[in-house]
């Protein structure tokens, strides 16, 4: 059995460390979003007006990417990745607090918060895809597919939040494709260290 380069040096160590942290992360965070896809769209479904629940479902969306980011954060070494990565869990906690004061304003308010949120939060995931990019981590198209639709999807929501008749049961939509893609990720980072761990042997 024969050792390979990258498996006995700290820096791939460090590698699988962060690739390891990462699956589980993404897992959990994909899973808890399609949970609250299911809550939300049991709650909410296509009512006009909020109501409690749906503005507490509101707020602990943006919170779940608060504390994800916080973990993220703790487990990713240093580098410019970790700057957006806190950068985006500040952004989500002022969202949360945004939501919980729209939401008891209007549906259109509320709807104006979650879009710009989707915006700013798509473009921070995406500078962290590009700069995860590489050998350790892989080419990370499954949070770039993401962080970009998120960008998109915000503008829309904005657009239609200035309508007539907004209607947020588009967000257990939003919520689901998000989930979605960080499962997906989290199930190349798992081919990524069987494909790393193969070249050990």
């Amino acid at each position: 059995m024969s050792t390979s380069t990258v498996a006995s040096t700290p820096t791939g160590q460090s590698g699988a460390g962060e690739r390891s942290s990462l699956l589980k992360l993404y897992l959990i965070r994909g899973v808890l979003a399609v949970v609250w896809a299911l809550a939300f769209a049991g709650v909410q479904g296509d009512h006009e007006d909020l109501g409690a629940g749906a503005v507490a479902l509101l707020v602990v969306y943006p919170l779940i990417d608060a504390v994800s980011s916080f973990i993220d954060y703790r487990a990713t070494p240093a580098g410019s990745e970790r700057q957006v990565t806190a950068f985006n869990g500040v952004l989500s906690t002022l969202a949360a607090v945004a939501l919980a004061i729209a939401g008891f304003g209007s549906l259109a308010a509320a709807f104006h918060v979650f879009g710009v949120w989707a915006v700013i939060s798509g473009v921070a995931q995406v500078i962290v895809g590009v700069r995860r990019r590489g050998p350790e981590l892989g080419k990370q198209w499954p949070t770039l597919i993401s962080g970009g639709l998120s960008f998109l999807v915000g503008i829309t929501y904005n657009i239609q939040a200035a309508g007539d008749h907004p209607t947020l049961e588009v967000l257990s939509v939003y919520a689901t494709g998000g989930g979605v893609w960080f499962i997906l990720q989290s199930l190349l980072l798992g081919w990524k260290s069987r494909q790393m761990r193969a070249q050990t042997v």
